[in-house]
């Protein structure tokens, strides 16, 4: 297979140490796509999850290696952790193995427009004020997960193809977590909007999208543990969401719409 050349690659939420981390898909992304810049956009390695039982395979130590090496050879590594990872956050501002750590980054793209690059969980109330609250979801997200795994596996049995997310259905059938995603959004775009830029990448959320806001673009990475979903910047500055599916080279693009309804937006964010 052929790598596919692309100016900026941006990912969040890998959580590696857990069990959810989908790192074969990620290692397979990563072999078929090189780029000039590699923006890692929080909770790449999961500390929380970590410090109840660690599950780091050697597969997971392969994507740290290829980062590593990526970063080595000249490609711009930009590092922001996200709550997960918070525990690196006292690095900011320091390089480790030609990666550097930063809160938040402003990165340009060829076309010009300027986006701001956070994780996104300072605008998450429940994150800030309710960690407590926070911890169980994440354990009810990973249970979820699991299970997802064991219902995968059937699937492919009965020669059911496609992939089917029990987390994602879980969040579009719960009203209030699609309201905290829409308000999540909300508030990200008016950060955006004092900092006067273009747009905004970010994750957190586990829940990628990109679409227009009010003259802004929202883009949300996605996961590497459910929906196994990245953004790249192409050569000429154009942005794409990518689903890398069970298959190596299956990859669908969302375009960023120019004007849907609200549930138009949520069907398009809850595909990628």
């Amino acid at each position: 297979m052929q790598e596919k050349q692309v100016r900026s690659i941006f990912l969040s939420d890998i959580h590696l140490g857990t069990r959810g981390c989908q790192a074969e898909r990620l290692l397979d992304f990563l072999r078929y796509h090189d780029s000039e810049n590699l923006f890692l956009i929080g909770d790449i390695v999961d500390f929380w999850a970590m410090s109840r039982s660690i599950h780091w395979t050697s597969t997971q130590n392969t994507v740290v290696q290829k980062v590593l090496r990526r970063a080595r050879k000249g490609t711009q590594v930009v590092f922001i952790p996200g709550n997960h990872d918070e525990a690196l956050r006292e690095y900011i501002g320091t390089t480790f193995g030609d990666i550097r750590l930063e809160s938040d980054w402003i990165h340009e793209t060829a076309d010009g427009r300027r986006f701001l690059l956070l994780h996104g969980d300072e605008y998450d109330q429940v994150t800030r004020h309710h960690r407590w609250v926070a911890v169980l979801g994440d354990v009810a997200y990973n249970a979820l997960v699991r299970i997802n795994g064991g219902l995968s596996r059937i699937r492919r049995r009965l020669g059911i193809s496609g992939y089917w997310s029990l987390a994602g259905y879980a969040k579009r059938k719960v009203k209030t977590a699609v309201s905290f995603i829409f308000d999540f959004e909300d508030s990200v775009m008016h950060g955006a909007r004092e900092r006067g830029v273009d747009g905004v990448i970010c994750g957190h959320i586990h829940w990628a999208s990109m679409r227009e806001v009010d003259g802004l673009t929202y883009v949300n990475c996605g996961d590497w543990v459910d929906s196994c979903t990245a953004i790249v910047e192409h050569l000429d500055g154009r942005l794409e969401l990518i689903h890398w599916g069970a298959q190596p080279t299956a990859q669908k693009a969302l375009p960023a719409p120019t004007a849907q309804t609200p549930e138009r937006e949520q069907e398009a964010a809850v595909s990628a």
